[in-house]
This record gives C-alpha cells, structure tokens and sequence, in this order.
C-alpha cells in the first residue's frame, strides 16, 4: 500500500435534531406586510359594506314614511303622455311606461349612431387640413379647433337651437339651398324614396356589397404585401358595393318613386324631416366632439416617425397616398384608445338634449319620475342603460384596437 496517498473520510451527514424537525409555526403579527394588508382590505370592505347598508336602509324606511311604493312594477302602467318624435316606432299615450322608455333608448341611439359616424369624418378631415401645407386651410382648421373645444356644449346647444328655431324663416319662406331641401323653423325637410317592402333586398345587396368589397381590400392587401404587385381594390370594392344594389333594382323592378316635400298650410308633408331639436342636437354634438377628434387625429400622424414619410416619397408615392397607404395606417395604433374615450363622450353628452327639448332617454324618464315619484328607479334605468352603451362601446373599440395593434416580433 502507498504510504504518499492519505484518505480523506467523508464527514457524516449530519442528523436534524429532534427540535428542528418541525417547521416552527407562522404567528400572525400585525408586523407582518401580509398581514396588514389583509387586515386593511377587510376593514375597508366592512366600510364599504356598512355604508351601503346604511343607506339602502335609510331609504327604504324614508320610502316607507312616506308611502312611496318601490319596485319597477310601474313600467307596465299607461304612460299617459305623448312623444314627438318616435323613431318610426308606433306610440300612443295609451302605451305603458316601459315602451315609453325604449322610444327614448331608441332617439338616443338614433342620435348616437349618426353622431359618431358625422363627427368621425368630420374630426379626420379636420385634423388632416391641421397638418396641410396651405397655411390658410391649416390656420382655419387651428381655429375652428381651438374656438369649438373652448365652447361649453350646452352653449352651443343652446345656440344652434336658436338658430334653427328662431332665425330660419318660416315654411312659406323656406330656404332652398338644392332643390327638394327646405330649411325652415319647422327644421329640415328633404325628399325620400316610397317604401316598398322588398326594397330589404335592395339593402340586403348593399350588405352583401359591403362584405365581398371588405374582403377584396383584404385580399389585395395580403398580395401587395406577399409579391408587391398592386391591384385596385378600392374602386373595384366600390363598384361592387354600387352595382349589386342596381342590378337588384333594375332584375326586381323595386318602385323608385320619389317622395318630395310640398308646402300644405302651415308646414310641409311628405318626404323626411329633422326636427329643430334633432338637428340641434346633432350639428352640436358633431362640431364639438369633432374638434377633440381633429386633434387626437392630428398627434396619432404625428406620432409616426417622420421616415415613414421619406420612406414613401421615395417610393414615388405622392403624399396623399402616402398619408393614406403608409402613415394613418400606422397612426390608427396610437388614435383609436383615445378615439374611444369620444365616442363614449358622445353618447354620453347626448343626455343634455333635455335641455332642448329632444325626447331622449333622459327626457322620457325624467317626466316619468316626475309622474310616478320613483326616481330612484328612474335614475337606475338612466344609469343600467348608459353603462351598458359605454361597456359595449369600449368592448368593441378594444376588440378593433388589439386587431390593429403591432403584433409582437416572432424568432
């Protein structure tokens, strides 16, 4: 045996003592972080808690005093009051509250839809001719911006109801700025095509119009982008979206007959009209929700690095095509978070219609709370109904702005 090498013995593991064998047990102290945050959430929720219970408990037993009944078992009662304006839907004094209510809900999504589309177009233009190179389309667009966003709404409200109410002319002294549109005190009147049931085919062309052309743009998109190779996908969308609603009009023979409007006594029958109050409410939620638009259009183009452009223009695109193919595009991530935040502002200054005399939702539940005594109920339904459009708008606003956004770079 070589008496150089020396064995080294591995030490022995050693034995956890019986003491330390068990885990000592977690005390609660209140130095604890966990702890304290757990004491404060359940303290703050038995806050929340005692509050709305007291409350809830107060009113009622006030209600009880006062023998006001509660519940929503008036809806079904006849409303007794008439609407002017019904959206196209039948009512009459007769009906119950409830149906008295949803004619409201349906003005204001009748002014809500068309506003948004209006102020949309409008807002865009406006924040594009802010960033043209004519310094007199520029300082216009700065203007307008700046003296519309600094306007209170009720004021313009107010203003343009004026306008329409008091300053047009009667309707024997209608104002005719093309021919079969009227503008009078009695407010807009314009021609309309006679109804006939299968013109739903004429509009179920247009939809299928508007599919197949979304398609085509999406088609030619994927191939521009895959071989470079162009193809007209707008024109030829749009001539799709024209050509299937005439051809169903000419192979079905839907009656076109055009109904205009005539002076009869004191104010015009047949064709369409906009009544003083809608279209005061429209021209005023348009012009000052589209100045905020203007703006938020304006940054988004900004926003995009000024390569882009130079990118473009060296391509040999003209600048409107590159604003339209290369750069909004790109700014679409960085408008549409804020763009929803005025679509819900909107909707939501559509309330002050009461103050115009619009029959919207607000104006309809406020006489009803004024008859029945139920406001609590009332506000309720303001409140259910309004969150539930804010909620769907931002949903699907979210929904456009995840499809839009940069999606994250594969390895």
């Amino acid at each position: 045996m070589d008496e150089g090498r020396h064995h080294v013995r591995a030490p022995a593991p050693l034995r956890p003592s019986a003491s330390n064998s068990q885990k000592p047990r977690t005390r609660w102290s209140f130095n604890d972080p966990h702890v304290r945050a757990l004491v404060y959430q359940a303290a703050l929720i038995a806050a929340v808690a005692f509050v709305g219970w007291y409350f809830v408990s107060n009113t009622l037993r006030n209600l009880d005093e006062r023998k006001i009944a509660t519940g929503f078992a008036f809806l079904a009662r006849e409303a007794g009051f008439e609407i002017g304006e019904t959206s196209g839907f039948a009512y009459g004094a007769a009906d119950t509250y409830l149906r008295a209510l949803g004619i409201g809900l349906a003005n204001t999504f009748r002014i809500a839809a068309v506003g948004v589309v209006l102020a949309t177009i409008l807002g865009t233009v406006l924040g594009l001719a802010r960033l043209s190179r004519n310094w007199l389309i520029a300082r216009l667009a700065a203007v307008y911006v700046e003296v519309m966003r600094n306007i209170p709404l009720l004021v313009q409200l107010f203003f343009w109801y004026t306008i329409i109410s008091e300053n047009l002319p009667g309707p024997k002294d209608a104002l005719t700025p093309l021919p079969g549109l009227f503008l009078s005190n009695r407010g807009i009147t314009f021609p309309v095509l006679h109804y006939d049931p299968a013109q739903w085919w004429l509009l179920a062309a247009l939809l299928v119009g508007a599919v197949i052309a979304f398609l085509l743009v999406r088609w030619a998109t994927r191939r521009q982008a895959a071989t470079g190779e162009q193809f007209p996908a707008y024109s030829v969308g749009f001539g799709i979206m024209l050509g299937l609603p005439l051809l169903v009009l000419f192979a079905a023979g839907i009656p076109h007959e055009i109904h205009r409007p005539e002076l009869s006594g004191f104010n015009f029958v047949g064709g369409a009209a906009l009544t003083p109050e809608y279209a005061a409410l429209l021209f005023g939620l348009v012009v000052y929700t589209a100045a905020f638009i203007a703006e938020i259009v304006r940054a988004g183009v900004l926003a995009v690095d000024r390569g882009q452009f130079e990118a473009a223009h060296a391509l040999g695109l003209p600048r409107s095509r590159a604003m339209r193919l290369v750069v909004l595009p790109q700014a679409l991530r960085v408008i549409v978070p804020p763009m929803t935040s005025q679509y819900l502002n909107l909707t939501k200054n559509s309330s002050l219609a009461v103050a115009i005399g619009y029959p919207d939702l607000v104006s309809i539940a406020n006489t009803t709370l004024n008859q029945t005594g139920q406001a609590i109920e009332g506000i309720m339904i303001i409140m259910a109904v309004y969150l539930t459009i804010s909620l769907s708008i931002s949903a699907f606003m979210n929904w456009y702005n995840r499809r839009v956004a940069l999606k994250g770079a594969r390895t």
